[in-house]
């Protein structure tokens, strides 16, 4: 085991990933507010909007106005996504408002590549010698691979740390081929299947092959073992998390209807502090926007802390 991190960088993507799965709209004004709202809580990292197709994902036919929407923060870094060159070129438009840097995105199944993207993984690594490409004639710096379905694949079943590996060595060899240089690798449980188990296998063996990059972690709820997931992340020394506030979201292609999303920020946050590392987040402040994402989008979300509270907030009723 390795030591725990004194911080962890926490990046939100509650609006992105919530919004875009919601079946009813969203006003533009209720996803700015939201926005905002996290940025007031000691936040660093806020993906605001996703530039895609607006017929495959109309939750974000609105991106270009939520983009130009909100208020910045100074310290926060704002992001967006996009898959294709068009969605490059609608996010560099906002490239004052926006930090823009690309990826090397992969699945290690096969299968949900041919699910998500239409693209089997040779398909997908010419996709992505492409889209490095462009990133590097547009001064984006490719920075990071990503590796979907780390843990599991409702498609394919169980993905081995080997998988993983290989995936990770090809995301690597597309941004090598380009000369850019990978700082990150982000291991994402796409559909749920992580265990804490199957996490120290999964970072272990891409951190033996590459000890110099740093690892985050994206995990997903699915089974109700994001939190437990996490612990296991952070004893392996892991300092970078996704995570949505309230549990915003999911995954509409992994072919679990109703499946619960990310992990919860405001868990997240409650898991670090208690262990003494630090988020820099208020946590109070943030399940006061927790509950506000729950009015925007007109039901309950799986966050137990918005119903429960943080601790500290008892601690003070006790002390006073």
């Amino acid at each position: 085991m390795a030591d725990l991190p004194e911080r962890v960088e926490i990046a939100e993507e509650g609006p992105r990933e919530g919004f875009q799965i919601e079946p009813g709209p969203i006003p533009t004004a209720d996803k700015v507010a939201l926005i905002d709202a996290l940025s007031a809580t000691g936040l660093r990292h806020i993906q605001v909007c996703s530039f895609v197709n607006p017929k495959l994902v109309p939750g974000w036919a609105d991106a270009e106005a939520v983009a130009a929407g909100f208020s910045p923060r100074g310290g926060v870094r704002y992001a967006a996504l996009w898959f294709n060159e068009n969605g490059l070129k609608r996010a560099l438009a906002f490239r004052d408002r926006l930090s823009i840097t690309g990826s090397v995105s992969l699945s290690a199944s096969d299968a949900f590549s041919v699910k998500n993207l239409n693209r089997d993984h040779a398909a997908n690594l010419d996709a992505m010698r492409r889209m490095t490409a462009v990133h590097k004639a547009a001064g984006v710096p490719v920075t990071r691979v990503g590796v979907m379905a780390a843990f599991g694949c409702n498609y394919q079943g169980d993905i081995l740390p080997e998988q993983v590996v290989r995936t990770v060595a090809d995301g690597l060899a597309v941004a090598q081929e380009a000369g850019e240089t990978i700082a990150d690798v982000s291991l994402a449980d796409t559909m749920g299947w992580a265990t804490p188990t199957r996490i120290e296998r999964g970072v272990g063996a891409v951190r033996e092959r590459w000890p110099h990059l740093r690892i985050g972690l994206h995990l997903h709820d699915t089974r109700g073992l994001a939190v437990a997931n996490a612990h296991a992340g952070l004893r392996l020394g892991v300092d970078r998390f996704d995570s949505t506030v309230g549990g915003l979201g999911g995954c509409p292609f992994a072919g679990q209807k109703g499946a619960a999303g990310n992990i919860c920020t405001e868990e997240l946050v409650l898991l670090c502090e208690e262990m003494g590392v630090r988020t820099g987040v208020d946590l109070d402040a943030l399940i006061e926007v927790g509950r506000m994402a729950e009015r925007i989008v007109g039901h309950a979300l799986p966050s137990e802390l918005l119903r429960a509270g943080s601790l500290d907030a008892f601690r003070r009723k006790q002390a006073a």
